[in-house]
């Protein structure tokens, strides 16, 4: 019997090491697919309007235990480069609206709009308005590898402005605005928020004008991803009236982009900085128009579409963001394994009897056997024969090793094969 106690305890061990392993393995998966403690971010050009930004989603990002690297670049086409290169370590960036499309980039996905990025066109005073007053001037249309260059370039194209200007100029916001103010250059194609402090420089320093888009709803129709913005007069400085007139603006929007594989909690966190930051109103936009989900030039990520529509995870809002990711892993990867394991332990005893009592109904088996021959040949049966099989199956079931809550079974099992070899001996 004790042989038989053991066998039951190893098999109660054995379920339980079992369990044990895929609890181990459950949590090991947990932990290794936490989210990353960093992340690479491309803006723009150091200082600018864009990098600015990005420091304030470091400044966020930091207080969840999240680092946030900025990575300065030339602009949107840049960030666009290093966002696809997976090599590259870059994670979330701004692009500017008409980058790209989800087919050449389907590696990437989008967090929403979040901002307005004008177009501006400054010149000096004595350069006259319209297209024509550009003509032989020398023009700035921004750096390689920006997203205002590439804008620059298409308008450019389409008003035939490079059939009467000289080689436009490839400079840095800041630095094209240093020019501009010394009478280096006549004017100045930029792309770039409100608050930059190019534009406010450009817009308060004397001797430079801003120019009003023409014909800004035929861009808008040519262009999809571009808006019409006005400028209200007025708005720089009440007093002096200045500008003098509503000043008309068309402006792509920008995107906070991410990487299709960027864990998705690092999204939800993105997505709330992003309202912290973008939510507020402007010269442009109206309070908690933005963050918004727009896909201009590639898809909302799953994520972002929860998030636009139900908010952020119910445990990130009232747990610190690394206690919320751990606890919803846990919920996500144990309950299932819970359910999957209850009925298991739940019918592991049910289990074992019925495998002990099989052992048991095998000999009863036999012994049916014998009875069923001893009925068919009444007394011409072979009785020496039939003790011996009765023998040879109480000597298995004398050996039979069982715990000792079968102990009563064993005794029954036994007696019956005594009653069988009564009869067998009665038998004339």
């Amino acid at each position: 019997m004790m042989i038989g106690e053991h066998a039951r305890k190893f098999w109660s061990y054995l379920a339980v090491a079992g369990a044990a392993a895929v609890v181990f393995g459950a949590g090991l998966f947990i932990v290794t697919t936490l989210p990353p403690r960093e992340l690479v971010m491309v803006t723009g050009a150091e200082g600018g309007a864009n990098h600015e930004l990005g420091i304030r989603y470091r400044e966020i990002l930091a207080k969840e235990g999240v680092k946030l690297q900025l990575l300065p670049t030339s602009g949107s086409m840049e960030n666009l480069r290093l966002l696809r290169n997976p090599r590259s370590r870059v994670n979330v960036g701004f692009l500017q609206g008409g980058t790209t499309t989800r087919q050449e980039a389907p590696e990437l996905e989008s967090l929403g709009t979040v901002f307005y990025e004008p177009l501006w066109l400054f010149r000096r005073s004595e350069v006259g308005e319209g297209i024509q007053g550009l003509r032989g001037r020398r023009l700035s249309i921004g750096p390689e590898g920006s997203g205002g260059r590439a804008l620059a370039l298409q308008i450019i194209e389409r008003t035939k402005l490079d059939a009467i200007v000289g080689e436009p100029s490839g400079l840095s916001p800041q630095t094209a605005a240093e020019k501009l103010i010394a009478g280096d250059i006549d004017a100045a194609f930029i792309v770039t928020a409100w608050d930059s402090p190019v534009i406010q420089s450009l817009i308060q320093a004397k001797g430079i004008e801003l120019s009003s888009f023409q014909r800004a709803e035929a861009f808008v129709a040519i262009y999809p991803f571009l808006h019409k913005l006005v400028l209200p007069a007025g708005v720089v400085d009440l007093l002096t009236n200045r500008p003098p007139t509503d000043v008309v603006l068309v402006a792509p929007k920008a995107s906070l982009v991410v990487r299709a594989e960027l864990h998705p909690a690092l999204q939800y966190l993105l997505l709330n900085a992003a309202v912290q930051i973008h939510a507020q109103p402007g010269i442009f936009q109206k309070a908690g128009q933005f963050p918004a989900a727009e896909s201009i030039d590639i898809p909302l990520s799953d994520e972002a579409q929860r998030f636009y529509k139900t908010g952020r995870p119910f445990l990130q809002g009232y747990l610190p963001f690394w206690v919320a990711t751990l606890v919803e892993k846990i919920l996500v990867v144990m309950l299932p394994l819970i359910a999957l394991l209850y009925p298991g332990f739940k019918f592991l005893p049910q289990t074992y009897d019925w495998m002990m009592q099989l052992r048991i109904r095998r000999l009863y088996d036999e012994i049916r056997s014998i009875e069923s021959e001893m009925e068919a040949q009444g007394t011409d049966i072979d009785r020496s024969d039939l003790n011996t099989k009765l023998n040879l199956i109480d000597q298995r079931a004398n050996h039979l090793q069982l715990p000792n809550v079968y102990a009563s079974s064993l005794y029954t099992l036994r007696s019956h094969i005594d009653l069988v070899r009564t009869r067998l001996a009665a038998m004339t």
